[in-house]
């Protein structure tokens, strides 16, 4: 005879199951909206959340409250990603469509639960409004044309932002058609001022992203009360919330994280470690820096993981590759599902001639991120050795 349960006992396992989920995962047919954070009225509970026990006795009951959950998240994130531009002519583009730039890496890069990039430029074939140049030979504005763009989904990229300063090389038209390609791609994306954040799905786990920059049409790096509420809300409704930023003076004289504002160019090119530590502070579990084209230290603060610049990844013929500009990490974040830092792998990639990430064997990243650790962050409670593992001390 089947069991029937009093209306209180119902309420009982409603109230449960809600305050046991940060996030209640919805079934595809539902009709709640995507980014609702749960109250304590919501009222709909997926049944693949609760393990019911009928009570052993009258009096007693018995309740197992569970979200599947996995014990390990794994988080790859990638520093710039330009691969190749047509303008000013087609001499900057890659040969076979830009197939072989990935060849080395595209395997280490599929291994996690999300892949993240930043995408430096627009994705567009022709047109568009561009920068003005004294000299079009010698402006650096970057137009990739669309047929490159199935490398990223053959390469596993989940994830990418749009906000830095080349996001605007060609105007609005370059934008829109940027974040059109990248959806129809299905390549979550944010960092404009009409998509400041993304949310996603991946194996039951609810994703937050958000990008900032300091440049126009990007959500600013130097706004922290805006990015503070961005990522509050992303951490409301979110298991896990990936932030990324485009800060900090380029080249291989700006390695070192100041803890100041920093300026290149006359820009205010933001205080990325005060930035990073603010939206830590919000809600955020891993933070992405990229923007000074050279690799700079990693830490843990608050048991949550950053990279203050993963450097150029994959970026072919218009940019300068010499010496640190051209070593970069691909860097695999593991964490608990609430976040929380356990530890991470560096592997170490190289750019030679016009461009492409290759594996260096001399471990150039990993050397170049530990010695740059022991100096800005030297009571830190990482360490990485020289395989490229990050020890977290405090585990």
């Amino acid at each position: 005879m089947p069991k029937i349960y009093s209306p209180l006992f119902k309420s009982i396992l409603l109230t449960l199951a809600i305050s046991a989920c940060k996030v209640v995962q919805k079934t595809p047919d539902t009709n709640v909206v995507a980014d609702q954070p749960v109250t304590s009225d919501t009222t709909l509970v997926d049944s693949t959340m609760l393990t019911i026990l009928p009570p052993p006795v009258q009096d007693s009951v018995v309740i197992a409250v569970h979200r599947i959950l996995k014990d390990t998240i794994s988080i790859i994130g990638v520093g710039d990603i330009m691969m190749g531009t047509n303008f000013p002519d087609n001499s900057y583009l890659p040969p076979s469509n830009g197939i072989t730039l990935w060849s080395e890496v595209k395997d280490t890069l599929k291994d996690a639960d999300v892949t993240f990039g930043n995408l430096e430029g627009v994705i567009l074939n022709e047109g568009g409004e561009a920068k003005h140049c004294n000299n079009p030979k010698l402006c650096y504005i970057f137009r990739s044309p669309e047929r490159l763009m199935s490398n990223l989904v053959d390469a596993g990229f989940d994830v990418m932002s749009t906000a830095n300063n080349h996001a605007g090389d060609f105007g609005n038209t370059g934008r829109k058609n940027t974040m059109k390609v990248l959806d129809s791609l299905n390549i979550e994306h944010a960092g404009q001022l009409n998509k400041p954040y993304a949310t996603f799905m991946v194996d039951g786990m609810k994703y937050g992203f958000a990008a900032f920059a300091p440049n126009s049409g990007t959500v600013s790096i130097n706004d922290y009360e805006n990015a503070k509420k961005i990522v509050q809300h992303l951490d409301s409704i979110s298991d896990i919330v990936i932030v990324s930023f485009h800060g900090g003076a380029e080249g291989s004289d700006h390695q070192h994280v100041t803890g100041r504002n920093e300026y290149y160019l006359g820009e205010n090119r933001g205080n990325v470690k005060r930035f990073a530590h603010t939206v830590i502070d919000a809600g955020a579990d891993v933070v992405f820096g990229h923007g000074p084209h050279v690799t700079r230290a990693m830490e843990v603060y608050n048991k949550r993981f950053i990279a203050y610049s993963l450097g150029n990844f994959c970026t072919y013929a218009r940019f300068n590759l010499r010496g640190p500009n051209g070593i970069a990490p691909i860097v695999k974040v593991y964490t608990k599902p609430d976040g929380e830092f356990l530890f991470g792998e560096i592997t170490s990639v190289i750019q030679r001639g016009a461009g492409g990430p290759k594996i260096d064997e001399a471990k150039g990243a990993i050397k170049i991120i530990k010695e740059l650790i022991e100096k800005d962050f030297p009571d830190g409670v990482i360490k990485i050795d020289g395989n490229g593992r990050i020890n977290y001390l405090q585990n």
